[in-house]
């Protein structure tokens, strides 16, 4: 667990999450570019400022769904606007994404499908990066699990002091029992997604497409990764946790735009 990776000169430091989040910010830039301008027929970098608006609006849809699945964790408004408290949560991010980026391409006259394609690819690839930085950070940890790879976290981490609050630890224990390292499962699936949408991109014929793929294929598996999952910071809901409702919700939301894009005429790619 390294949740600093280390610090500027006068001692600022640089935290592992918020330095995968930016690495996963730029790599993306660059993978949704690309797409858009070389393959999609999107101004010659125009793509950029419709990359900044969707970047902006997910940072602001995964804090925004943090804050109402956890409520009982902020005193004030200024407690809401303190990143250091944690938290962000990756559906809010996609959804405020998708909202940010519809906005701006009908505003613009832009095919929101089209963008779509071209984002979701690099949205996979940054789920990956990103979540090494919680991996390193310590949040979103597993379940309790004694398999051939559980992990194990150090005193005070956000693990640790799950479990001792809930009386799971022994007296004097300086870590936290095993669990599933949830973080490296996700990683893991973001960079099959990543393959998997690049292949559908080669292969599509429709826009539209690549988004129905990366949308059912993150819905499924985020529903199977909450199972493994020990925090409880996304919330419930009638049995749920959050990222699993709206997994089911989005998986449905994209069977219906598929079944609409298989009865158009193919269109170029």
């Amino acid at each position: 667990m390294y949740p600093v990776l280390f610090r500027l000169p006068g001692g600022h430091p640089i935290y592992s999450y918020g330095a995968m989040l930016g690495l996963s910010i730029c790599v993306g830039y660059f993978v949704s570019s690309a797409l858009a301008e070389r393959h999609d027929g999107f101004p010659d970098k125009g793509s950029g400022w419709l990359y900044a608006v969707t970047i902006a609006s997910a940072i602001v849809g995964s804090r925004v769904l943090y804050i109402v699945t956890n409520l009982d964790r902020f005193s004030g408004f200024l407690s809401i606007l303190r990143f250091s408290d944690g938290g962000l949560v990756a559906y809010g991010g996609f959804l405020g994404g998708f909202v940010g980026g519809w906005a701006y391409c009908r505003a613009h006259r832009l095919s929101i499908l089209a963008w779509g394609d071209a984002a979701v690819p690099s949205m996979a690839l940054g789920l990956g990066i990103t979540r090494i930085g919680c991996f390193l950070y310590g949040c979103d940890y597993g379940q309790p699990w004694r398999g051939p790879w559980a992990i194990t976290f150090p005193f005070e981490s956000p693990a640790y002091n799950y479990q001792r609050l809930e009386g799971l630890l022994p007296e004097h224990a300086l870590r936290s029992l095993p669990v599933h390292p949830s973080q490296l499962y996700e990683s893991l699936v973001g960079f099959l997604l990543f393959g998997f949408t690049m292949w559908v991109w080669s292969r599509r014929r429709q826009r539209g497409e690549v988004l129905v793929a990366f949308t059912m294929g993150y819905g499924a598996l985020r529903f199977c990764l909450e199972l493994v999952r020990g925090d409880d910071q996304r919330g419930g809901l009638w049995g749920l946790s959050t990222s699993q409702f709206i997994g089911i919700v989005t998986f449905v939301a994209a069977g219906i735009l598929w079944a609409w894009l298989r009865r158009k005429e193919p269109e170029r790619g």
